[in-house]
C-alpha cells in the first residue's frame, strides 16, 4: 500500500506543472458552474423573488407545482421536437455537404466551407433579431407570393401564427447551427486513409459501395461524438426562441430554458419571478436528461455488443 501511495504521489509530482495548468480553469468551474448549481438546489426549497435572503420555505412544493404544471409539459414538448427534427436532419445535411466539399477536385471548396459556416459565429439572438426584422418588413411579399401560387387561402402572420412559429424556429435553428456539424464531419472524412478507398476501387466497389463499407464504418466513432454534441447544443435551445417569439404566441414556441427564464425573471403580464420554482424546473430538466442520457449510453452499448458479437 506504501508503495503504491508513493509511486501515486510521485506521478502526481511529476506532472505537478499540469495540475498547475489545469487549476485556473478548476477555479473557473468551481466558482462559476459547481457553487451556483449546489446554491440552486438549496433555492428550490423557497419561495423567493431573488431580491435578499430567501426566508419562505415551501419544502417540496416547487417540485409538486413544477410536476403539475401543463406549460412545463408543453415546454417540454417543443424542446423535444425541437431536438428530434433539428438533429437528424442536420447529422444529414452536414454528411452530404461534408461528401460533396471532401471532394479534392471541387473548385472554391474553401470559400463554400466559409459560405456555410459563417452563421455559426454569428450570435443566435442577432441572427433572431434579423429573421424578425425580415419577417416584419417582408412577410406580406411572401403572402402575397404564396396567395397568387395559390398555396395559401389567407394572410399569415409567420411568427404570430401557433401553427408555423415553432417550424420557423426550427428551420432558423437547423440553418444557423449546420456548420459545426458540416466542419466535424470533414475532419473525420479528412482522417480516412486514401488507401482504404483505392483497395475499395481495385475491388469493383462504387460510390456506394465504398460509402456504405469504408466511410460509414470509419466514421462511426466519430459520428458518435458528433450526434452527442449536437443532442447538448439542440437541448440548450434559447437565444433564437426568446428573440423570435419570447415563447409565444400563447406559449406555443415556449422551450424549457425560455420557461426556466420566465419564471425567474417574470414573463410577460403580471407573472412575478420565482427564483426558487425556476431552480426546481431546472433540475427536474435536469434529471429528465441525465436519465435520458443514460438510456442513450445503455443502447450505444448494447449495439456496440451486438457488432462485436458478429
Amino acid at each position: 500500500m506504501n508503495v503504491r501511495r508513493e509511486s501515486l504521489a510521485g506521478r502526481m509530482w511529476a506532472a505537478r506543472w499540469s495540475y498547475a495548468y489545469a487549476l485556473p480553469m478548476m477555479a473557473l468551474l468551481l466558482v462559476f458552474i459547481v457553487y451556483p448549481i449546489a446554491a440552486s438546489l438549496g433555492y428550490t426549497l423557497y419561495k423567493w423573488n431573488g431580491i435578499g435572503d430567501p426566508s419562505q420555505y415551501v419544502g417540496l412544493d416547487n417540485f409538486r407545482r413544477i410536476i403539475g404544471d401543463s406549460i412545463f409539459w408543453g415546454a417540454v414538448k417543443h424542446t423535444f421536437l425541437y431536438v428530434a427534427i433539428v438533429v437528424p436532419v442536420q447529422l444529414f445535411l452536414a454528411l452530404g455537404l461534408a461528401l460533396v466539399l471532401n471532394q479534392k477536385k471541387l473548385k472554391f471548396a474553401s470559400f463554400y466551407r466559409t459560405v456555410f459556416f459563417l452563421p455559426v459565429v454569428t450570435s443566435a439572438a442577432v441572427v433572431g433579431v434579423v429573421i424578425q426584422l425580415l419577417f416584419s418588413n417582408f412577410g406580406d411579399v411572401i403572402n402575397n407570393l404564396l396567395l397568387d401560387l395559390h398555396l395559401i387561402g389567407g394572410y399569415i402572420d409567420w411568427l404570430g401564427d401557433p401553427r408555423f412559429a415553432m417550424g420557423i424556429i426550427i428551420v432558423v435553428g437547423i440553418w444557423h447551427t449546420l456548420g459545426y456539424n458540416l466542419i466535424y464531419f470533414l475532419a473525420g472524412l479528412q482522417t480516412i486513409p486514401e488507401e482504404l478507398y483505392e483497395a475499395a476501387r481495385l475491388d469493383g466497389a462504387g460510390r456506394v459501395a465504398m460509402f456504405r463499407y469504408v466511410t460509414v464504418p470509419m466514421l462511426r466513432s466519430v459520428g458518435v461524438v458528433i450526434l452527442l454534441l449536437a443532442l447538448v447544443g439542440s437541448f440548450q435551445v434559447f437565444d433564437m426562441v426568446q428573440v423570435l417569439t419570447n415563447g409565444g404566441p400563447f406559449f406555443a414556441t415556449e422551450v424549457v430554458n425560455t420557461y426556466i427564464y420566465h419564471l425567474a425573471f417574470g414573463g410577460t403580464g403580471d407573472v412575478d419571478p420565482d427564483v426558487g420554482l425556476a431552480s426546481a424546473a431546472s433540475f427536474f430538466y435536469g434529471i429528465l436528461l441525465i436519465a435520458l442520457s443514460v438510456v442513450q449510453v445503455l443502447v450505444i452499448r448494447s449495439l456496440a455488443r451486438r457488432r462485436a458479437a458478429k
